[in-house]
């Protein structure tokens, strides 16, 4: 994991345009502040899927028809704190739905603290946390005899780009069986007003969400980055829908990475690269499903038609 971290610095931080792949904001800083960022009163993502989760997870059941005497497998890809989720495993409970939970993310950190949640809160759900790459994961349990529905919350599609998503989906599609379904949170379209302040709130806690992707490569890589000579930079248009966020170099300076041997200009005004979160419509949703196998059964969307669940099945 630190030498790919450490290919995956050098290779962002030596191309003209630096980046950061975003994978590295969740460690055990990260997931913290995280958590934090979802509970912002700007950050209205996670109010608006909870708000569907709160109000139709009836509508979600219907749409998969689910046998409810078939045990089937509950899969969350990128599972989190698991609020929203706990919603549905609460009705799933209720409507007596034979099923196993199988929370899938790359941090440890965060299927731990789920665990241990979910032992306190809903005891009787069986839970089989999965640490590691998706795809891998998947693969595994695709000989398993039960139907799988996948959960993909959060909007967490709109970090890749569309090429990006298209090309995960597709992958997702072959990791599954014929009338396996999906459900994937997406945030919408809407304006500058509403989105940019969900990237750039008044405690500047998705600053320092933003800046521990330099602290992290100060601890675990041998970084100097001065995180006072760089400023949290995100911005938004309507008309693209691509939520974009940077980390600016305030200076002309010289990094050192101790860990990669190397050394990294910054001009002043300088950007790293380090998130994307795009916005959706039906008609792009369509796009990035080409060529996947899954054909869109239902779409659910909050109170405000801030964000929508989009449920398919797979062909």
């Amino acid at each position: 994991m630190l030498e790919q971290f450490s290919i995956d610095v050098d290779q962002g931080l030596s191309s003209e345009q630096k980046y950061l792949p975003s994978k590295y904001f969740y460690d055990k800083v990260g997931d913290a502040l995280f958590v934090k960022i979802m509970a912002l009163p700007e950050y209205y993502l996670t109010r608006a899927e909870m708000d569907i989760f709160e109000q139709q997870t009836l509508s979600m059941l219907n749409a998969w028809a689910l046998d409810k005497h078939q045990h089937f497998e509950l899969i969350e890809l990128g599972a989190g704190d698991g609020s929203k989720t706990k919603k549905l495993l609460s009705a799933l409970q209720r409507k007596h739905y034979k099923f196993d939970y199988l929370p899938i993310d790359i941090s440890a950190n965060a299927l731990d603290q789920l665990e241990a949640s979910l032992a306190r809160e809903l005891p009787d759900i069986k839970v089989h946390k999965q640490q590691g790459d998706y795809f891998k994961i998947l693969a595994s349990l695709k000989s398993s005899h039960h139907p799988k529905v996948v959960l993909f919350l959060g909007s967490s599609i709109g970090n890749m780009s569309d090429e990006e998503a298209n090309g995960f989906l597709i992958q997702l599609g072959k990791t599954l069986n014929p009338q396996d379904k999906l459900l994937l949170g997406a945030d919408l379209i809407k304006p500058e007003s509403l989105v940019l302040p969900a990237y750039n709130d008044s405690q500047g806690v998705t600053r320092d969400f933003n800046l521990n992707l330099l602290a992290r490569i100060n601890r675990e890589l041998g970084g100097d980055f001065d995180l006072n000579q760089f400023k949290h930079d995100p911005s938004y248009t309507q008309q693209e829908g691509i939520a974009k966020s940077y980390l600016t170099s305030l200076a002309d300076q010289r990094i050192t990475v101790k860990h990669t041997g190397k050394q990294y200009w910054f001009k002043a005004g300088e950007k790293i690269y380090t998130e994307i979160s795009r916005k959706y419509s039906d008609e792009i949703i369509q796009n990035i499903i080409e060529g996947s196998g899954f054909q869109m059964i239902d779409k659910l969307t909050d109170q405000n038609n801030l964000f929508a669940d989009y449920i398919f099945n797979k062909r």
